[in-house]
């Protein structure tokens, strides 16, 4: 495996697990800020799958489409005023995030 590709996994899960302590804070948690680093992950994972193969390897990327285009809109929606996350919000996230996480790591070899 590419050393480049080490680092996009390494920082896709440090987004991974900042989502989850997010996502289950029980004082001041912060849903859009869990959404956001959601997104992150997935990104991250994405370009992890690109630094080993292109995109046409990944057929089955197709199935993940949907969710990654929610995902999608996590990076900015949430960042700026006039749109707030909340715990379903966070939830659904992370539910999607985690089948595209699981599809990630193991086109990877890395589970």
């Amino acid at each position: 495996m590419r050393v480049l590709t080490l680092e996009w996994i390494e920082k896709a899960e440090g987004d991974y697990n900042t989502a989850l302590r997010e996502s289950r804070a029980r004082k001041s948690p912060n849903y859009d800020a869990a959404c956001f680093h959601c997104q992150q992950c997935a990104e991250k994972y994405l370009k992890a799958l690109l630094q080993e193969r292109c995109v046409s390897d990944f057929p089955e990327i197709e199935l993940h489409r949907d969710a990654l285009t929610v995902l999608d809109r996590y990076a900015v929606i949430f960042r700026y005023p006039g749109e707030r996350a909340i715990k379903s919000d966070a939830q659904s996230a992370l539910k999607m995030l985690r089948e595209f996480r699981k599809f990630a790591r193991n086109q990877l070899d890395l589970d």
